[in-house]
């Protein structure tokens, strides 16, 4: 079952309404990729990966032609923060409070707040551009 507010926020828009610009701003999918973009990231550390995001390539969305691609970038999306929240579930105290791949990066805990933060303001932004398009 995805993450509800993924999903309810997502689930009816489709790939015209993600990908009409509205002046200098974001499309919703520019923004859905750049949210699991890092969602993605950080859920490969909590898989025993390495750390290979990096801010510059957060927006580097492919493009979007096809309905089907814009449909299987939500499921992605939808699949990743299941697993991210899973993963934050299962932590210990320990694990919550342990260094997040370098004393630089803080620990997970941190992390974990920041990524929550940082949805949230982009899907505050999504939520004013669905306005905008209708």
């Amino acid at each position: 079952m995805p993450i509800p507010i993924f999903y309810d926020l997502l689930q009816d828009v489709n790939l015209q309404q993600a990908t009409t610009r509205i002046g200098d701003l974001n499309t919703i999918a520019m923004l859905t990729f750049h949210i699991h973009y890092y969602i993605a990231g950080i859920l490969q550390v909590f898989e025993g990966g390495t750390l290979d995001i990096r801010d510059k390539f957060s927006f580097d969305m492919p493009d979007l032609t096809e309905e089907s691609q814009w449909e299987e970038m939500k499921q992605k999306l939808w699949e990743d923060a299941e697993k991210f929240s899973y993963h934050i579930e299962n932590m210990t105290k320990e694990q919550l409070h342990g260094v997040f791949v370098d004393e630089k990066y803080g620990n997970f805990l941190r992390n974990i707040d920041a990524m929550i933060e940082h949805s949230y303001y982009h899907m505050g932004q999504i939520v004013l551009l669905k306005k905008m398009l209708v």
